[in-house]
């Protein structure tokens, strides 16, 4: 490509954050845009889009709608276009499948001509007026090189495996991004052992505790949380995924937002009820016979460590709050132990000395989502990042409802122009008093 035929932005990464950006941007702009993935095609945690579960989030949390209701990519063109509309009129329920969601966003995907997969990224550099995009194009075998005026980069999270967790057999003890892969073989086990706490958790242990009735294991969930507690599902203690939260947090100082994340725990690391629900109905209806299956749930209890043993595994486990040690043993293992920001290796090389950092690990975060430079900070060539935003904009930085606002903030910004109204006084609460 030659340097003086510049994009007006390359996206890094394909998931939901850049797939809304690059619909939104194909529909109302004249934007020259291309969004690149390393994976073969979009696939929306495949690992754990187990049967009958739902996103967390209302369908109208989709890739468009709070931007552009009549948008063509919404949801609900979608379900009419696959004449489902009725169906989901009658399913009478707020949430879609979360399958569903898969398959509504790769109908999104072969509709826009900027996405392309099998193209991994590999460099990132600063050129003084634009940014030099080196990719490396698995399909065809070779390097290409793209200029840009600006970056997105929205290569999400990846699997946080504790220490003392590591090095095992990835068939026996694996996180539950890959627990789809390996069910079936998990089930054959004499016992399993689920480790963390969250939706994931509460997802495998509900779909292992349906499928028990079929298959003698015994099933133990540990997780160092108070309690298997419920998430926030008020409607006013969801009006802190509201875009007039994130201008309250992002006004913070680093400190406050710190702190502030703490005491909203339960809105971002809760289970859904129905999940609670459905999991006590199944552990109800067991404990009628008399063979009621092998069931652990304990709280309060921390896995430090995990071993291979001839036999199996054993956990080195602490109940924390008895400040007590004991072993634990099962044959296969679960780690619903969470996800951290996937920054690239490039990133660091290219940006680290040349950027504003608030800690050794969370750089400094505008309100319009662009990393703030050490040196010309006034530049008109941005880098934006969707990627580990948690500690500048709040507990809904992984929320798919927060996902549109942001990307109507970037496009604005790229095309100098409002083409998609921000939206503001859209809530009930308020966070400080009018100086």
């Amino acid at each position: 490509m030659k340097r003086q035929d510049v994009y007006d932005c390359i996206g890094i990464g394909i998931g939901p954050y850049n797939l809304s950006l690059a619909a939104l941007m194909e529909e109302k702009t004249d934007l020259r845009v291309k969004f690149f993935d390393m994976t073969p095609e979009f696939q929306w945690h495949p690992g754990m889009l187990i049967n009958l579960t739902d996103l967390q989030v209302p369908f109208i949390a989709d890739l468009v709608t709070f931007a552009n209701p009549q948008s063509r990519y919404s949801y609900l063109n979608y379900l009419h276009t696959h004449n489902r509309l009725y169906k989901f009129f009658f399913f009478q329920k707020f949430e879609m499948p979360r399958q569903e969601y898969n398959d509504y966003a790769r109908w999104v995907v072969a509709q826009l001509s900027s996405c392309q997969f099998h193209s991994e990224v590999i460099g990132v550099t600063d050129e003084g007026d634009c940014y030099k995009v080196v990719v490396d194009n698995r399909l065809t075998d070779e390097r290409e090189m793209y200029y840009t005026k600006h970056v997105v980069m929205g290569t999400g999270s990846k699997p946080l495996i504790l220490d003392g967790m590591e090095g095992l057999p990835d068939q026996d003890v694996y996180h539950t991004s890959k627990y789809l892969f390996h069910k079936d073989t998990t089930m054959e086990a004499a016992s399993i052992t689920i480790v963390g706490s969250g939706q994931s958790a509460a997802e495998v242990f509900f779909d292992l505790l349906k499928e028990q009735k079929d298959h003698p294991y015994q099933l133990t969930w540990l997780t160092r949380s108070e309690g298997i507690l419920q998430l926030e599902s008020s409607k006013l203690g969801q009006e802190f995924f509201a875009p007039d939260y994130v201008d309250y947090f992002h006004g913070l100082t680093y400190e406050k937002r710190m702190d502030a994340l703490k005491t909203l725990d339960q809105l971002r690391n809760g289970i859904d009820p129905d999940t609670l629900n459905h999991i006590y109905n199944i552990l109800y209806n067991h404990s009628v016979s008399e063979h009621s299956p092998d069931i652990t749930i304990q709280p309060l209890t921390e896995v430090d460590e995990i071993r291979k043993e001839d036999d199996g595994y054993v956990l080195s486990c602490r109940q924390w709050q008895e400040d007590r040690d004991f072993s634990y043993h099962s044959d296969k293992v679960i780690l619903a132990t969470g996800y951290k920001p996937n920054i690239p290796d490039w990133f660091f090389e290219e940006f680290e000395d040349n950027i504003v950092w608030e800690d050794d690990k969370k750089y400094k975060v505008t309100r319009e989502y662009k990393l703030e430079f050490k040196e010309k900070p006034d530049r008109d060539h941005h880098f934006f990042t969707v990627t580990n935003l948690e500690h500048s904009h709040g507990a809904g930085a992984t929320n798919l409802g927060l996902a549109v606002d942001r990307n109507i903030q970037i496009i604005n910004h790229i095309a100098g122009e409002t083409v998609y109204e921000v939206q503001r006084n859209t809530i009930f609460s308020q966070f400080t008093m009018d100086k």
